[in-house]
């Protein structure tokens, strides 16, 4: 009977349009649901029933909720899209592609749409947030800014191949890059290779693995990396070119046999600083990189190569975000997938001469 006794206190109150207080620690994000419907001394579904403008609520009981609704400025939180976004800070035409096509295998099994797009300024992510995707998917970064205003909205990310180190806790799908790099020199190194070069990428986390890898199996080796003979440039095919060219113009006793690139792209360029240079490819430059992309297996001679399972990645991390975006916890927020090692014809050992 006091619990009754006090709902008709609270009722009285909201009809003479006396001020309710809102309840303790409700801030700026306004009071609850809940508390709508206690200081209105009805059910929580009654007025979710108001708030969405449906039938089944006595007139009286409607303007009761509805003035409280007004007082306290409540706002119902928006709806998801139904849609996981894909964001790309620059889509790589073949690569960007495969991630394309995992995320859209785990999206039709959940029955939620994709929304892609190549991300270059704040007011995007302003955009993004608009849109209420169950959970957003940023290729290679994710900035602390990012990652707290996508928090703030309570929209579920996860970064994809990681570019920088990420924080303790958020949640990123990988590649095993280090050993991946260890597998390429040794494939050279059992070859008989000793003059090995690496066209590298920028000094981002997977390329740094990469050539953390590549240089240990050489250490292990006994074999030194002359300073010459590591190239940090972009991921481009006009950049694998540009760095191959000295390389390959160096005299005999200098020159690499082999040369490791960091992806796919920059090896077709350095299959054309070879051409260019009279080098046949295996039987003078063995060539040997990174990623496994359709066009590697189409290449004169097809590309050996470390397979980064990108549309299996894309999956798990589509995976990992719709069940954070589903407030649940995944069985792991960190996770990387092996590489393989993919041997095609563009390596043999070394020519005799050498």
């Amino acid at each position: 009977m006091v619990g009754v006794a006090k709902k008709e206190s609270v009722r009285s109150a909201a009809a003479d349009g006396a001020e309710t207080a809102p309840p303790p620690g409700a801030g700026a994000r306004g009071v609850t649901i809940a508390y709508i419907a206690e200081s209105a001394g009805v059910s929580v579904p009654t007025v979710s029933k108001v708030l969405n403008g449906r039938s089944g609520v006595a007139d009286d009981t409607r303007a009761r909720v509805e003035e409280l609704i007004n007082r306290y400025g409540y706002r119902k939180t928006p709806t998801r899209s139904n849609t996981v976004e894909l964001i790309f800070r620059e889509m790589g035409e073949h690569w960007g592609m495969e991630i394309v096509r995992g995320v859209e295998q785990v999206a039709r099994g959940n029955r939620v749409g994709v929304m892609v797009s190549e991300f270059s300024s704040d007011s995007q992510l302003d955009d993004i947030v608009e849109r209420r995707p169950d959970a957003v998917l940023s290729v290679a970064s994710l900035t602390g800014a990012e990652r707290e205003q996508l928090a703030a909205k309570n929209i579920a990310f996860v970064v994809f191949d990681p570019v920088d180190e990420l924080p303790d806790g958020v949640p990123f799908v990988g590649a095993t890059n280090w050993r991946g790099g260890r597998s390429a020199a040794q494939h050279l190194i059992d070859f008989g290779h000793r003059r090995i070069a690496m066209i590298s990428g920028p000094d981002h986390a997977f390329c740094r693995a990469r050539r953390s890898g590549f240089a240990a199996a050489m250490e292990s080796a006994g074999l030194p990396v002359p300073p010459e003979a590591l190239v940090l440039t972009l991921l481009t095919r006009e950049h694998g070119y540009e760095a191959a060219r000295p390389l390959l113009a160096l005299p005999e006793p200098e020159r690499p046999t082999a040369i490791f690139t960091a992806s796919d792209v920059q090896a077709v360029g350095v299959y054309q600083a070879a051409r260019e240079a009279g080098l046949s490819i295996p039987g003078d430059l063995s060539v040997i990189s990174f990623d496994d992309l359709p066009v590697a297996a189409f290449m004169d001679p097809p590309l050996t190569t470390v397979r980064q399972p990108l549309a299996e990645m894309a999956a798990a991390a589509t995976e990992i975000a719709l069940t954070l975006g589903r407030g649940e916890r995944p069985p792991q927020i960190g996770l990387e997938i092996a590489t393989t090692l993919i041997v095609r014809a563009s390596t043999a050992p070394p020519p005799p001469t050498s």
